[in-house]
């Protein structure tokens, strides 16, 4: 069994218009789809979303702003899951309210250091 990151991506913006109830009712459907997840015993870390404010660190100590407005899709969040292979973690991504907003779900392998 392996440990996959999904990294959730979209334009979060739009969820400032929306009213408190609809924000509510996606929250439900992301808890809905990720506790299915568990149900199956796949889920590692519910994981958490990430604020749209944050800083930028290069080299050389230079911190900006980020992540940059202009960018239409932001890192929302993320999960921790396990599963035999990219295509059983793939399968798992089916529902995910995510794909409401046209957004992605980047799914990477994590490679532990020994």
């Amino acid at each position: 069994m392996k440990d996959f990151m999904l990294i959730y991506r979209a334009d979060y913006s739009s969820m400032i218009d929306r009213s408190p109830e609809e924000r509510e009712a996606m929250t439900k459907r992301y808890m809905d789809w990720i506790n299915n997840i568990a149900g199956k015993d796949k889920l590692v870390d519910m994981g958490n979303r990430l604020a749209l404010t944050g800083k930028v660190v290069s080299a050389g100590n230079v911190i900006t702003n980020g992540p940059y407005t202009e960018v239409k899709e932001f890192i929302g969040g993320y999960s921790m899951i396990k599963a035999e292979s990219y295509e059983e973690a793939v399968e798992l991504l089916k529902g995910s309210p995510v794909f409401e907003l046209n957004g992605k779900i980047e799914v990477r392998e994590i490679s532990y250091i020994k």
